[in-house]
Formats: structure tokens, C-alpha cells, sequence
């Protein structure tokens, strides 16, 4: 298929997923909208309709909760293909049933670049509508997901890290009490081969950590105190901190001086606590279980989201290069989404190996930013790769290229067009 068919692929993919102004992942395994899915769809959609693309996000904050947080997952229609459901989760903090937590909020960012590819203009007055909605959300992330002020981001489930089986989580979730669940039937099975899922042993906790949520009815201050999973994770905090350095720009650009000075204070505080998650052996941020005081033993694609964060000190920059070198001498393509050195890696598996296309965007970015171009451009033209061989898929295994999880993905279409496909490239040179 031609850079022209893909190009055209992608396109098709994000109008068939269309739900009439927000986005579903993909048809059949995720029928609800996702948070960080239909942020990055926004990319997707800007490359051929900027009205589109703002009314995925605007839509997004429909379903923002009364407390600040923009829930993970919106459940817009009841789909009994999906499991778990509204009933399981039973929120009441907004307007549209959810979920009853958040995602990498990568909101800020692409408004920003929203704003910013707009000639005419016009998108700040959007931007501006939304730019209120943007703070609630980020003093809710710093009020209840770092209540002692560690300058990190927790989540309270691996679900809200929106890498949910990755091998950081296995000791925290060891710790979990599978209790209160009953009975439950898996719908993701049934539409994706359960070798590339999480396992049921991981669904029990997955299960019973909510269960602990609806206990204290999913008020924010006492799932933070008594949640049974409560990590710090290198992904959430790195995409918060680079989000509020957008948000400041955007603050900056509308003239709210007040709030900007409230985000300098936010960045500035995250700068400095994004070192407690610094693991010196590895050489590389990781994650660190806030309920037993340790830090996790591998490298996942989030370490290398520091740069993308701005966080470019010298030990930073070169650690990652040398571990980028090295994780790219034993695999095909970057960048799997654990270290394949690793005992837990596993290429098929979900985030326990495979490549997913908008860290690589992120990731690359980074490197880009940071000077290191020759890295960038191998994520780009690497995940075009994927893409060309492996379909429009959910994710792929860094070893033979091949796609996985659910096919004709929102977001892989959506990085296609905005970032890896060729067209693209040679527009934007």
C-alpha cells in the first residue's frame, strides 16, 4: 500500500470510529470514549478538519467530574460488550457516567499544538473555553494524586497509568487483597487472542482495587489515603509535567497571569521531585510504590519520556541515549514498551513489551527537542514501518513488525497522519 493509500487508510479509520463528535478507540473492544485516545485523535483530525479535532476534546470535558477530574473512560451508550461497565464502577462525580479515575493527561499539549498550527487564529478562542476546565483538572492531579507533595503523579490503578499491565505494577498489585469482586465475565477476550491481554490474576486485582474505590464511594482525598495501589509512575508524571509547561504557554498567551505564575510553581516543584523517582542503578526514572517505599527494577518507554518532560540534564540525556542504543540492538523496532533485558518482557503482551505508536510520537519528540535528531527521526521512521507492514493495529511486537491487539486503532491512524507518515514528513521539512 502506498504513503497515499495509508494516508487515505487513516483518514477512513477515524470517520468510521466517529460516534458524532467524540471517538472510539476501535469498534467492538473499546465502544466508549477514552480520554487520552481521543486527545491524541485530535491530531488525527486536525490534519484534515481543526473543527473536528476541537470538538473531540471539548466533548472529552462533557464528562468532566464536579471535582475536577476528566475520567478515563466516558460511557456515552450502554455497550454490554464491554466489561467492566458503569454498573460496575457505580461513579456519580459528573454528567455522563465514567469511570472512576483519570488518564495521562495529555490534554494541554495538543491544545497547545492546536493553537499553534492555526494561522488564522482563531482556535485561541477555543482554547480559551477549555483553558479553565485544563486547570481544574491539573489541581486535581496535584491535590489527589500527590497529597505529599513529592512533586510526582500516583495512579490508584494501573488502568489510570493507560499502560495497564506493565511489569511496574506487578509487586504493587502482589499486595492487592482479591476481595469483593464475585463473579465476572472478560469481554476483551473475546475479541483479542488472551495471549496478548493482561491475565485473569491480574483482572482479580484490577476488579478488587475498584471495589475499594466504591467503598469510600470514589471521594478523591479517601481513595488516596486508603486505596490498596498507589504508585508513582514515571509515564503519568512525565506527560503532567510537559503538559503544564503548555498549559503555561496557553496561560501566557490569554493573559491569566495568576494562573501562570500557580503553573511555574506546579513545574518547578515536579522538576525537583521528578528525582525521587531516579533509580541510580538502572541509570533511569522508574516507578515508586508510594505504600512500600521501593522503587521498580526495570525500564519501561516511560523513562524515556524525561526528555519530552523537559528534564535534560547531561546524566539524563546520556543514560537514555546509551539505554536507546542498547534496547535497539536487540530488537527490530523501537520502542518496545518494556526493556527486553528484562525477565518480565514479553513481546506480544500488551505494555509488557510491544511498541505502541503515540509513545513513540512522544518519545521522539523529546529527543527531537532536546537536539537529538538521529533518534527521533529512527522512532518516526520506525513506527512508520510498523504501520506500513503491521496495519493500523493497537500496538506491535518490536521483534517481527507484526500487529496486535484490536485493528483499525483511533490513535495509530491518528499519529500516522499527524506525525509518521511520510506525506507528513516531507510536508513538514
Amino acid at each position: 500500500m502506498s504513503n497515499s493509500d495509508l494516508d487515505q487508510k487513516a483518514k477512513s479509520i477515524l470517520i468510521e470510529n466517529d460516534q458524532g463528535g467524540y471517538t472510539v478507540p476501535t469498534k467492538g473492544l473499546y465502544p466508549y470514549q477514552w480520554n487520552w485516545d481521543s486527545v491524541f485523535v485530535a491530531l488525527g483530525f486536525a490534519t484534515f478538519d481543526q473543527d473536528r479535532a476541537w470538538r473531540e476534546i471539548e466533548m472529552l470535558f462533557q464528562g468532566q467530574w464536579r471535582d475536577g477530574m476528566v475520567p478515563h473512560i466516558l460511557f456515552r451508550k450502554d455497550d454490554p460488550s464491554y466489561f467492566p461497565g458503569p454498573s460496575v464502577w457505580g461513579t456519580d462525580g459528573g454528567p455522563i457516567p465514567s469511570s472512576g479515575h483519570s488518564q495521562p493527561p495529555v490534554a494541554a499539549t495538543v491544545i497547545r499544538e492546536l493553537v499553534d498550527a492555526d494561522v488564522t487564529g482563531q482556535s485561541l478562542d477555543r482554547a480559551a473555553a477549555l483553558f479553565p476546565k485544563l486547570m481544574q483538572w491539573h489541581r486535581w492531579f496535584l491535590a489527589y494524586r500527590d497529597p505529599q507533595d513529592l512533586g510526582v503523579i500516583a495512579v490508584i490503578h494501573p488502568w489510570e497509568s493507560g499502560r495497564d499491565n506493565l511489569p511496574d505494577w506487578d509487586d504493587a498489585l502482589r499486595a492487592v487483597e482479591i476481595a469483593d469482586i464475585g463473579p465476572y465475565e472478560r469481554k476483551d477476550t473475546s475479541h483479542v487472542d488472551p495471549a496478548m491481554r493482561p491475565q485473569k490474576a491480574d483482572y482479580d486485582r484490577y476488579l478488587s482495587i475498584m471495589a475499594a474505590c466504591r467503598a469510600v464511594k470514589w471521594d478523591p482525598a479517601e481513595v488516596a489515603r486508603t486505596c490498596p495501589f498507589f504508585v508513582a509512575d514515571p509515564g503519568v508524571t512525565f506527560i503532567f509535567l510537559r503538559a503544564n509547561r503548555d498549559l503555561l504557554s496557553l496561560a501566557e498567551r490569554l493573559g491569566r497571569a495568576a494562573e501562570a505564575t500557580e503553573i511555574r510553581g506546579w513545574i518547578a516543584k515536579m522538576e525537583a521531585g521528578a528525582k525521587t523517582l531516579w533509580n541510580e542503578d538502572l541509570k533511569a526514572h522508574v516507578a515508586f510504590d508510594e505504600r512500600s517505599g521501593k522503587l521498580t527494577d526495570g525500564i519501561s518507554s516511560a523513562a524515556f519520556l524525561a526528555l519530552y518532560a523537559g528534564i535534560r540534564d547531561e546524566t539524563t540525556m546520556k543514560s537514555l541515549q546509551a539505554h536507546f542504543d542498547r534496547i535497539a540492538s536487540k530488537v527490530r523496532f523501537l520502542m518496545p514498551s518494556y526493556d527486553p533485558d528484562h525477565a518480565s518482557y514479553e513481546p506480544l503482551r500488551y505494555w509488557r513489551g510491544p511498541v505502541w505508536a503515540m509513545i513513540n510520537y512522544m518519545i521522539a519528540r523529546g529527543f527531537a527537542e532536546a537536539g537529538d535528531t538521529m533518534r527521533a527521526e529512527r522512532l518516526r521512521a520506525d513506527t512508520a514501518s510498523l504501520i506500513e507492514t503491521g496495519g493500523f493495529a493497537e500496538y506491535f511486537s518490536p521483534e517481527t513488525g507484526a500487529g496486535a491487539g484490536g485493528g483499525t486503532f483511533s490513535w495509530t491512524s491518528a499519529i500516522w497522519l499527524s506525525w509518521a507518515s511520510p506525506t507528513h514528513a516531507e510536508q513538514a521539512a
